[in-house]
């Protein structure tokens, strides 16, 4: 049955419809239309601040690595600037080794160009030499040296001097002033006995026992002169003070009392020229060879020009034995006497050593003066000639001081007189061992100590020099 009110059903359809129409109404207005763009809208307060610290960050890091790109040019330069020095450097240590003989003492010793390395010489390596060390070949051969080597010293090493041998020759134009002293000291006992035992403790004859003590100063200035570099002449002039003390009994005078019998004496010695040349210019492991001549006059007085006591000890003496009143300050012969001196450094020492032969000349007419006797002929005298050997070894301990030490030996010949060996004359050998000092002031003045030990009988028991050389 139909009424004028519509069904339930179909009002519910018509409301549902409209809501959904209703709504999309209101979605269509709301959505932009298809294809256009969004609206712009303004940024937040956050969105700003975001970015300006991400630009703050940006710049910062620009600014840092603009700082890092100039420290590492900076650092680069300085590199440049090590690389020119450290090649300065090696230049002037090839140019040094070269100006010591380094490259040929490397080769004496067997060195090769792979264990001396690219710096092994001052010259430009060869292609060859290149190969051998590592592989290198991109070494420039048309580089110069920087700077100037140093002039290379040809001249001997300097050593503490212990005795007459020459160390480093006075340089051209320069004049070397030594004075020096010297003092001796030597005693000799001799005991002769005369007639012959009965039973032991019991001598029949009389004993001489004699004792001699012989002190000797010697005050001497040397002049030194460098005519050339290798040249040298030196002059020196001795001023000469002895003093001998002899105690012995007499022979043949019957008595038991010691006598002591002193003489002495004193004046200018024999004065001395010699003449110094280097012959070689050495170098390291190459031994210096220095050729002298020494001639000695007779200025001093000699022992034929004092007198003889004999009325004090020749008196009921067979022996016809006298001693002087007074001491000789010379040798009364003159004398020549030729040497070489080598010197052979071997850091950090220096080996040395001298080799020489000393010639008297032969007198003629001469005579000695007895007291209360007048003039005594005694023809040709000849003394006996001397052959020297020495040796010896210096250490520098510091550049300033030096020590050395070493042993002398002499051989003298026997003395004749009118072509005959002198009765009692035999030949004498003489050995001293040297210990000897050297501390440099300065350029101009060192001192020189040299202390002398006898080791055999007849040589002085203590000789004590003391050198003070003066650069002028």
């Amino acid at each position: 049955m139909t009424t004028g009110r519509k069904p339930w059903r179909y009002t519910c359809s018509v409301g549902c419809a409209g809501l959904v129409l209703l709504t999309g109404v209101c979605s269509a207005q709301q959505m932009p239309a298809l294809g256009a763009s969004p609206p712009v809208t303004s940024a937040t307060p956050a969105t700003s601040e975001v970015s300006a610290t991400i630009r703050k960050q940006v710049v910062e890091q620009g600014e840092r690595i603009d700082a890092m790109r100039n420290q590492i040019a900076t650092q680069i330069e300085q590199l440049e600037t090590m690389k020119r020095t450290l090649a300065t450097q090696e230049a002037d240590y090839r140019a040094l080794r070269h100006a010591v003989g380094m490259d040929v003492l490397d080769k004496q010793r067997a060195g090769n160009i792979r264990a001396a390395g690219a710096s092994a010489s001052a010259l430009p390596m060869s292609a060859a030499d290149s190969l051998a060390v590592g592989g290198v070949t991109d070494v420039p051969t048309d580089t110069k040296p920087v700077g100037q080597a140093p002039q290379q010293d040809t001249r001997p090493p300097e050593v503490a001097p212990i005795f007459d041998q020459p160390g480093v020759l006075t340089p051209r134009g320069k004049l070397i002033v030594e004075p020096s002293y010297q003092f001796g000291y030597s005693s000799a006992d001799r005991v002769a006995l005369v007639g012959y035992t009965i039973i032991p403790a019991i001598l029949i004859g009389l004993i001489d026992v004699r004792q001699v003590k012989t002190t000797t100063q010697t005050a001497a200035v040397a002049l030194r002169y460098g005519i050339t570099n290798r040249l040298e002449a030196e002059v020196r002039i001795p001023y000469v003070y002895g003093h001998t003390d002899t105690i012995s009994r007499e022979i043949f005078t019957g008595t038991a009392t010691d006598r002591v019998f002193g003489a002495s004496g004193h004046g200018i010695g024999d004065v001395e020229a010699t003449a110094r040349y280097q012959l070689n210019d050495g170098g390291a492991d190459k031994a210096y060879y220095i050729a002298w001549l020494r001639f000695k006059s007779r200025t001093g007085r000699d022992p034929f020009e004092v007198t003889t006591d004999c009325v004090q000890r020749c008196v009921q003496n067979a022996t016809g034995t006298g001693l002087p009143l007074q001491l000789p300050t010379g040798t009364g012969f003159y004398s020549i006497q030729p040497g070489v001196t080598w010197l052979y450094p071997s850091d950090p020492v220096v080996f040395f050593g001298n080799v020489s032969y000393l010639h008297n000349f032969e007198r003629n007419h001469v005579s000695r003066t007895l007291l209360l006797a007048g003039k005594e002929q005694l023809g040709k005298v000849k003394v006996g000639d001397v052959v020297d050997v020495s040796v010896g070894m210096g250490l520098a301990l510091n550049e300033k001081a030096s020590f050395s030490i070493g042993y002398d030996q002499s051989w003298i010949g026997v003395t004749k007189q009118n072509g005959r060996t002198v009765p009692g004359s035999a030949k004498t050998v003489l050995g001293t061992l040297l210990i000897g000092g050297s501390y440099r002031f300065n350029e101009k003045r060192t001192l020189n100590f040299t202390l002398g030990v006898g080791v055999t009988r007849d040589t002085p028991d203590a000789t004590v020099t003391v050198r003070v050389p003066m650069a002028y």
